[in-house]
């Protein structure tokens, strides 16, 4: 069983890094309100406004910037500001045992779905997919915002259509581990030391700005590397800024063929990842798909 990292207190000081692509600094005001609202005190990190061309900040220094707040026993969770690319350049350089020794809340999506694989498996503890504290056109919505709730109590999260409309792709119900999140960033893990481990586990699905034959090269790459078979079940979540030719149906038809076949329970049109509600959700815990009822339940991410 993972570690599940302690709830939050209101009070309690969080750190805020950037580990991919630089942050544009006029947002930053927009992120540090909902802290506010939460109650939070917060510390920014060196590379909150660090510039190396396309990355915040040289691979050192984002690193020591992570490691910091992981050691810093002031700072009860490390929420990442900024997706893009960059955390696979450090992925091998990172002190696994400092976070299992340290088991801290770490929160992000995107690029940071490369952090949260190899924590949950390296470090045995559990991490969430989440909104970077703000959303594309700024302020979060108010249902995401309501998602940071877990963080101060354990919570089973439930989520049925009353969320959004869902779609089953395959049937039946399995129970696992949760793991996954950007598809791009999953396959470019294959072939390497931190591969993704999927056996027995549902895994989150998700992309934004990809062709149709990208996603379709991508989830063949999962096929032939094992993934899909070894999966347990799959969570399809949202395929945003998608080219006007093609749609979310089409996008569904192209997964669906790769996992029908497969007989493992899918459902689709989960709201997490890049779109508005962005439904945080922990990673490293079980949950319950009922790819019959449409509903998955998961249990709480803190302690």
């Amino acid at each position: 069983m993972k570690i599940r990292p302690a709830r939050l207190q209101h009070g309690d000081t969080v750190g805020l890094v950037n580990l991919s692509s630089p942050l544009n600094i006029e947002s930053l005001g927009d992120k540090l309100a909902i802290l506010d609202e939460l109650g939070l005190k917060y510390k920014l990190g060196n590379t909150i406004q660090s510039y190396d061309g396309y990355l915040a900040g040289t691979d050192e220094e984002r690193l020591e910037d992570f490691h910091q707040m992981i050691r810093d026993p002031e700072v009860k969770a490390v929420f990442l500001v900024k997706g893009g690319y960059g955390i696979s350049r450090i992925i091998d350089k990172i002190s696994y045992p400092l976070i299992e020794d340290n088991p801290k809340i770490i929160w992000g999506y995107s690029d940071i779905t490369t952090l949260h694989t190899q924590v949950n498996e390296f470090s045995n503890v559990v991490t969430f997919h989440g909104p970077m504290l703000s959303g594309p056109e700024g302020e979060l919505d108010p249902l995401s915002k309501k998602m940071f709730q877990q963080l101060f109590q354990p919570i089973e999260i439930q989520y049925t259509e009353s969320i959004s409309p869902l779609r089953t792709l395959v049937s039946g119900v399995v129970r696992g581990e949760l793991t996954g999140g950007n598809l791009n960033r999953l396959v470019s893990t294959l072939g390497t030391k931190f591969e993704i481990d999927v056996r027995n586990k549902i895994v989150l699905i998700e992309d934004i700005g990809e062709s149709i034959e990208q996603i379709d090269l991508s989830l063949n790459q999962l096929r032939l590397s094992r993934k899909l078979e070894l999966a347990a079940g799959f969570v399809i979540g949202d395929f945003n800024m998608l080219s006007s030719k093609y749609n979310y149906d089409d996008v569904l038809n192209v997964i669906e063929g790769y996992i029908k076949p497969l007989n493992k329970p899918a459902v689709a049109g989960f709201k997490f990842g890049h779109c508005e509600p962005n439904i945080a959700i922990p990673l490293g815990v079980e949950a319950i798909l009922d790819a019959d009822d449409k509903t998955l339940r998961i249990l709480p991410g803190v302690e």
